[in-house]
């Protein structure tokens, strides 16, 4: 897995952003280290601080780093004339909190530096497509599961529809397949977006109620689809249990 650095002026900042970043992954994240405050309590950033992170988590695969704002992208920059390592590093134009998400689902997924920076630097799609007025509506007969050669309708039955948790737990579950698998909302006509993009799937807006069409291609598409298709049936794991005593 490619490392992740997290520059910030204040270390409750860093911290809260890679906290919920983990919340995405489980038990399996990428290599994470914090280079957050000047010391001794001060707000601020330390370049030999950021090269030390550099260092700990840099690999063959390469490092991604993460900045908020003002002077740590300047301590950033300096650390490259710091660090020991001669692995590729990476410093990341992308929203911080947003790409910082993105990019730890996506690195823990086995994803290339190429793929994470790409990920991590498009996080605010979602979020200005959520704004934006919405398309209008192609009515299409909602289904709960109709399989199609290597294609898949379910109607969304979680609470909350597509929300950053269950696309984490795509992006997560799609790295164990040989395919190539993309979403749309078949209710609203958005998509599709790639499967293993949290971005991609978190800008289909898709809400409980929704229809998503799944597609994949290559070696174990049917199986991909077939798995995908039994987690939105199943609510992502995010249905309430109706079980009495429960």
């Amino acid at each position: 897995m490619i490392g992740i650095v997290v520059v910030s002026h204040s270390p409750a900042l860093a911290r809260s952003a890679v906290d919920l970043a983990l919340e995405m992954v489980g038990e399996s994240p990428p290599p994470i280290a914090i280079a957050a405050g000047a010391g001794d309590g001060i707000i601020g950033t330390d370049a030999t601080r950021v090269a030390d992170a550099i260092d700990e988590v840099a690999s063959a695969e390469g490092v991604l780093v993460f900045m908020d704002l003002g002077s740590a992208v300047l301590s950033a920059t300096m650390a490259l004339e710091f660090m020991a390592t001669t692995e590729e590093v990476r410093l990341s134009d992308a929203p911080f909190v947003e790409g910082i998400v993105a990019a730890v689902v996506l690195a823990a997924a086995g994803a290339s530096l190429d793929e994470v920076d790409g990920e991590s630097r498009a996080a605010m799609d979602a979020k200005r497509g959520q704004l934006d007025r919405q398309p209008a509506a192609v009515h299409v007969k909602p289904v709960e599961a109709v399989i199609e050669n290597s294609g898949i309708d379910v109607t969304l039955v979680n609470p909350d529809g597509l929300h950053s948790r269950p696309a984490a737990a795509i992006v997560k579950a799609m790295a164990a397949f040989e395919a190539t698998l993309t979403i749309a909302n078949a209710t609203t006509g958005k998509g599709p977006v790639a499967a293993n993009s949290l971005i991609g799937i978190l800008s289909l807006g898709a809400n409980t109620g929704d229809v998503i069409r799944i597609s994949g291609t290559g070696p174990q598409a049917a199986e991909a689809v077939e798995a995908l298709g039994a987690m939105a049936v199943d609510g992502f794991g995010e249905l309430p249990d109706t079980r009495i005593g429960a």
